[in-house]
């Protein structure tokens, strides 16, 4: 996620520790939401996660993919964001930009043979009972400086006057009018053309101060800056204003499809700043020009979801006072905790206590504002470092859990899915099938279901995670074999339906069987 922080702190370490620690991260049976999102970040750009190489075949990076997803459920994750805009390119297309080098090898060239990466990613997590959110960098524009790996007819060579050049980097100017239409219109052809289920900016708005540079947006701000009498508030507008513009356009679009943001995981320190915490670090606020309260404050995003890569008691920025700080600061829209999975084998001050991931997870759970995490990167997670995977599959994430609903956007669940019935197989499991509910109020019917199994004598009680046997995204599929099942043991089954916001029905008419 924040490449600075990636760079430095895991090199080798995707390869060492993948099995530390298990016995005080994977014992414990901690008590188990039946809402949270848990998300993984897929970072594309220089390959960090998928594709693990430029320039394979199509074949190759669907297997990687699959391979990747599978992974990921097994874990319990049930959200994908997947880096679709690297630099002012494209993992996917239908859209306004080239092929982005970081897939094929080449900027502008397609794949081999051609196929759409996110048509097929959004299709593979949603069978996986997963939302798949776009990630886009909204302002970088290149990687680096070198003119080869740049198309002649890529953007920045089109309107050269749209950008700056910023520690090695090309970076679209925030404050010409013209980028903020560019990029809402680069952005608005994915939710149009996708079956997305949620639009993501990371961190990196201004720039990361580099040493010694300025930001070189003078000139703009004489030009563009009326009515601000300092440069930093005027950056600040700018990206406010594309945030503001998006949150309109997309809910105008596709009411379902939600926008939110992972800002830096501090927004201001107290000492400049009366509503700051309790900390001392670099801002989001004050160096990247990122007002993640006033997207809050004004309801422009969905969700925020701070990185948070710092372990308990840090004297610049400890753990537990920015959970605190961000759980008061919601102002009722969703927080999610980044979390930094690629420290899980670090070995510096406070990561070197394998459980510090855990009891992060542990703290956050107390916090009823705070709905879940997203893990930086995939590959950390894939890879088992520290252990750390194995302690989401076997404790925190054990059992499947829906993602957190959105009253904002939909508050109206469907109607009960109808006419359950059974049939004992003779290999020993149970088929279930039933019909889809009739229209809801809201004219919708379901966009999936959930599917329930209890033991003889257990409460029918669908609040329990540990009794949901499936979570399907498909309006159609209205069936599911249960192959886990004893011979003699009673069991009942119920469903439920749920919208593309994840509002549930009420449970459909309960079969209870035993089997074969």
């Amino acid at each position: 996620m924040n490449i600075h922080l990636f760079n430095k702190s895991l090199g080798f370490l995707f390869y060492l520790f993948p099995f530390l620690c298990l016995s005080t991260q994977a014992q414990s049976t901690d008590p188990i939401p039946k809402r949270e999102l848990r998300g993984v970040w897929v970072s594309t750009v220089v390959n960090i996660d998928w594709p693990s190489k430029a320039g394979l075949s199509s074949d190759i990076q669907k297997q990687e993919l699959l391979r990747l997803l599978d992974a990921h459920q097994r874990a319990g994750i049930n959200a994908i964001f997947l880096q679709v805009r690297p630099s002012a390119d494209a993992i996917y297309a239908r859209g306004k930009e080239l092929w982005s080098r970081f897939l094929t090898g080449s900027q502008g060239q397609a794949p081999n043979p051609l196929y759409d990466p996110l048509d097929f990613a959004i299709q593979e997590a949603h069978n996986r009972g997963m939302e798949l959110h776009a990630w886009f960098n909204p302002y970088r524009a290149t990687f680096d400086l070198n003119e080869a790996n740049v198309s002649s007819n890529h953007i920045t060579k089109q309107h050269p006057d749209w950008f700056f050049t910023y520690a090695g980097k090309k970076l679209f100017n925030p404050g010409i009018p013209e980028v903020k239409k560019y990029i809402v219109e680069v952005i608005m052809s994915v939710v149009k053309n996708y079956d997305i289920d949620g639009v993501h900016f990371d961190d990196y708005f201004y720039p990361y101060p580099a040493g010694g540079q300025s930001i070189p947006d003078a000139n703009t701000f004489q030009r563009y800056g009326q009515g601000f009498s300092r440069i930093d508030d005027w950056r600040r507008n700018n990206v406010n204003q594309l945030i503001k513009t998006l949150a309109d356009s997309i809910h105008h679009e596709k009411k379902y499809v939600k926008f939110g943001i992972s800002p830096f995981g501090i927004w201001q320190n107290k000492k400049q700043h009366p509503e700051g915490s309790e900390t001392s670090g670099l801002s989001g606020y004050s160096q990247l020009y990122a007002d993640a309260r006033t997207w809050l404050q004004n309801g422009w995003v969905d969700y925020i979801n701070p990185q948070i890569y710092f372990p308990f008691n840090n004297r610049a920025a400890a753990y537990e006072i920015l959970i605190d700080w961000w759980s008061t600061n919601g102002y009722g829209k969703h927080i999610y905790i980044g979390q930094a999975a690629y420290r899980a084998a670090d070995n510096s001050t406070g990561w070197r206590d394998r459980r510090q991931l855990p009891n992060q997870i542990r703290h956050l759970r107390k916090f009823s504002a705070i709905q879940g995490s997203v893990y930086f990167s995939s590959k950390s997670l894939v890879n088992n470092l520290g252990g750390f995977r194995d302690s989401l599959q076997y404790n925190f994430y054990r059992y499947k859990s829906l993602q957190p609903t959105m009253p904002w956007l939909d508050s109206i669940p469907p109607l009960a899915p109808q006419n359950l019935l059974y049939h004992n197989l003779t290999t020993g499991g149970v088929s279930l099938r039933w019909d889809k509910p009739s229209i809801a109020t809201d004219g919708e019917t379901a966009y999936g279901y959930v599917v329930y199994r209890f033991d003889e004598g257990e409460e029918i009680n669908l609040n329990n995670a540990q009794n949901i046997l499936e979570i399907i995204f498909d309006a159609n599929r209205t069936f599911y074999t249960d192959q886990a099942v004893r011979g003699g043991s009673r069991y009942t089954y119920v469903i439920t339906a749920i919208d593309r916001l994840k509002n549930e029905s009420g449970p459909s008419n309960m079969q209870t069987t035993i089997p074969n």
